[in-house]
């Protein structure tokens, strides 16, 4: 089956995609492009479905890089020598032409950024923890050590779990209130106590107030479309064993 990746003409002239789970050869809960190595897939069938990522990028598999995500506010330069282990972080930036930059997600949303001006690109996973902690700030900072401009950054969020399918509970605004004074508007209320989170709406909103150029969400939900898109919430409240990870790519 082909590959299905999804674009934006904001990332233009980047080669990019966020590529949802068709086209891989991952099966069970894992059926299609499952390219998380931190999942119980089979090794090597990760390996076979982030080779096809690669071709699909146009670049050799060790120019594909990511980082061992861990849901924090840390982002890093990716040079042209490949490190002996990804390391622990939720963000890359570089300036370097031919690496393409990669987060997995399964909800949490997968943001690419470019500034056509410099050539400067980046990516970033940013779960509510990474987005309240500040993960899209520090990913706008790196890019700028490697000579982007703020004012010329555009940002796109991909598919992630949207407001009607992210229940959360009243400890997690009062999380929110904490740390941000205008976190209230992203929350509507639910059933009893519980209560709806905006992610991509939130996200939007720390990235418009970072002064980027230009900010979108492409609009699609992780969670209600099981053909196209891996779901953490959505396994687990069907209680399967485990869940794909969807990648999100961009190409300096």
């Amino acid at each position: 089956m082909t590959l299905e990746i999804l674009t934006s003409d904001a990332l233009s002239p980047f080669r990019h995609g966020f590529f949802t789970r068709r086209g891989g050869a991952s099966s069970g809960v894992f059926a299609g492009l499952n390219c998380g190595f931190g999942s119980s897939d089979q090794r090597e069938i990760v390996a076979i479905n982030r080779l096809r990522v690669a071709r699909a990028m146009e670049v050799a598999p060790d120019a594909l890089r990511g980082v061992n995500q861990v849901h924090s506010d840390i982002a890093v330069a990716a040079g042209p020598d490949a490190p002996a282990a990804p390391p622990d972080a939720d963000a890359l930036a570089t300036a370097t032409p031919g690496i393409a930059l990669a987060v997995l997600t399964a909800d949490c949303m997968p943001i690419l950024f470019c500034d056509p001006e410099s050539g400067v690109v980046g990516a970033a996973h940013a779960g509510w923890r990474g987005a309240l902690g500040g993960v899209i700030e520090a990913t706008l900072a790196s890019m700028e050590e490697l000579g982007a401009r703020r004012d010329a950054i555009r940002a796109v969020i991909g598919p992630c779990i949207s407001q009607r399918a992210y229940e959360v509970g009243p400890d997690l605004k009062d999380a929110f209130r904490a740390a941000d004074h205008e976190a209230d508007r992203f929350f509507v209320g639910g059933k009893g106590d519980r209560l709806h989170l905006d992610l991509p709406g939130y996200g939007l909103s720390r990235l418009r107030r970072a002064g980027v150029a230009a900010a979108e969400w492409i609009g699609q939900c992780t969670y209600h479309d099981d053909a196209r898109f891996y779901s953490y919430r959505r396994s687990s409240h069907r209680r399967e064993a485990d869940y794909g990870r969807l990648v999100s790519v961009i190409r300096a």
